[in-house]
């Protein structure tokens, strides 16, 4: 069979007066999600017609958007790359060579032909009548409405704002008289040569960009509230070295290097929460042998949460740490009063001048990308939802949404929920069902539904203010978004699309079968 194009797939019916396009699938965000999620069905549902809506310029999502100095990945490229197209470059790499990357799936894979750029998805609204999604965007470059409809709508839209970082309200921020920057919005002509710069945050963000600013400003100083956790490595991968010195294929030093990867990630996280006490000694063991026996590093990057609770920033060459040995940075350990004319007042009394203030202190979580959601006309309240899988929603028919993990590679999951959504696809056309929704079993009706999240396995502020806006999750694996990679790698192909828990329609809503 032949791929169709959304223009072959042909046009719906119109819809608020403008002529709407109908395609199979719809895919919101043209990221490392989206194009992954193309290049699946391209393999997997050659004959399913689908469109990419994203709002930027360009494909890349967060590796487009950011342009904060010093940009680079928090995960390997090894398993932050695709595993149908080898990584050879470093394997913490800048946004440049990410988008490189991509380019090179999108030109090889035919998948310019189906994005289309300066697409702001607005409104989504799912008719049971017609067993369709009626999807309105605008143009960002004309500002013209558009309207689509579909069969399936894919979320692979990120979960957070990328034009809008989260910076909270200081008093006295209109005193200052410098830039105050978020790492989010970045001006492209913001000139800090010479200068004296803070930079607010202690993620994996302001260890990025305080190295980075430090090579030609005056001084970069981190001021944080309180330290996070750091691993430091050389930037490369050794058994990727080795095997490509005995001239073995790329394709089989990628894989090889994957499981690798993944079986030394997923040791370490088990022993964060077996022997966290071993393992926080030996991160700032090793920040102490960075910084000399005279660093207060009790002060600095000693947490007092268990690793593995926030995100642990991986820091290559240690560039960080470099930099405040080298004297060109220095970390902060203080709160903020307020901002004054010349810097940061701060609960110690000390006042730290700065010519530019930069906050990296973290993201507005939107968990579907401000769009306005409703089933046959009604608002839809995800935060109502139970969801299934970390996928799914209750309720929510035709749906996928990607959120990958929190201490894995984000890559490893969206390529898992591909793959489902595809085998999904063709069990709709091949069984003639019109849509499928997940639902709680008879016997999971009274099942404890909890926060979406348990904040004592995972807890950054991100998530924390978030939480209202997030679905449900219940008892069994089944009804949480769990972080064991290995187990759902096994898990997921495995999915009996002919469950109970998957409700089936063949036409309007009165013609339903749960199989």
């Amino acid at each position: 069979m032949t791929e169709r194009t959304a223009a072959e797939a042909g046009k719906a019916p119109t819809t608020g007066g403008v002529p709407a396009e109908h395609v199979e699938v719809l895919i919101v965000g043209a990221g490392i999600s989206g194009v992954g999620a193309a290049w699946y069905l391209h393999r997997d549902c050659p004959d399913t017609g689908y469109v990419i809506l994203d709002a930027e310029d360009s494909f890349g999502g967060t590796w487009w958007t950011h342009r904060f100095p010093g940009i680079r990945s928090d995960s390997d490229l090894h398993t932050f790359g695709y595993s149908f197209k080898p990584w050879i470059g470093p394997p913490i790499a800048t946004a440049q060579e990410i988008l490189k990357y991509m380019g090179e799936v999108i030109e090889e894979n035919d998948i310019t032909s189906h994005i289309r750029y300066r697409h702001k998805v607005l409104k989504a609204d799912w008719s049971y009548d017609d067993s369709l999604w009626r999807v309105e965007a605008q143009r960002t470059d004309t500002g013209e409405t558009v309207r689509f409809t579909a069969n399936f709508l894919y979320m692979c839209q990120g979960y957070y704002r990328h034009r809008q970082g989260y910076t909270p309200e200081w008093e006295g921020m209109a005193d200052f008289k410098g830039p105050i920057v978020h790492t989010e919005e970045w001006p492209e002509d913001l000139d800090y040569a010479g200068k004296k710069v803070v930079v607010i945050g202690s993620g994996a963000t302001a260890a990025t960009v305080v190295p980075a600013m430090a090579q030609t400003a005056a001084h970069v100083t981190m001021l944080q509230r309180s330290p996070t956790f750091f691993r430091t490595g050389r930037n490369a991968i050794e058994i990727a070295e080795e095997l490509r010195k005995l001239h073995v294929d790329e394709e089989w030093v990628h894989e090889i290097t994957r499981r690798k990867i993944l079986y030394e990630q997923d040791a370490f996280t088990r022993m964060c929460f077996e022997k966290p006490e071993v393992v926080k000694r030996e991160l700032i063991g090793n920040v102490r042998n960075l910084l000399g026996p005279d660093y207060d590093v009790d002060t600095h990057f000693t947490p007092s949460y268990r690793p593995w609770r926030q995100r642990i920033a991986f820091v290559p060459d240690a560039d960080l740490f470099k930099g405040i040995a080298e004297g060109k940075a220095s970390v902060v350990t203080d709160e903020i009063v307020r901002f004054t004319e010349n810097g940061i007042l701060l609960k110690s009394g000390v006042e730290l001048e700065a010519d530019v203030i930069v906050t990296a202190t973290g993201f507005n979580m939107c968990m579907m990308g401000d769009i306005a959601f409703t089933i046959d006309g009604r608002k839809l309240d995800f935060s109502q939802t139970v969801n299934y899988r970390g996928m799914m929603f209750t309720g929510v028919p035709n749906l996928a949404w990607v959120f990958g993990y929190f201490r894995a590679s984000w890559t490893l999951r969206a390529e898992l929920v591909a793959a489902f959504v595809c085998r999904l696809l063709n069990h709709l056309k091949a069984t003639g069902a019109k849509s499928v929704e997940p639902a709680l079993r008879p016997s999971e009706r009274d099942m404890e539904l909890l926060p979406w999240i348990d904040e004592e396995n995972f807890n950054p502020n991100y998530l924390l203010r978030a939480m209202d806006m997030l679905p449900k999750r219940g008892t069994t694996r089944e009804w949480q978004h769990t972080q064991d990679h290995w187990r759902e790698a096994e898990e997921f192909p495995a999915i009996d699309l002919e469950d109970e828990v998957f409700v089936y329609r063949w036409g309007a809503r009165s013609n339903v079968a749960a199989e």
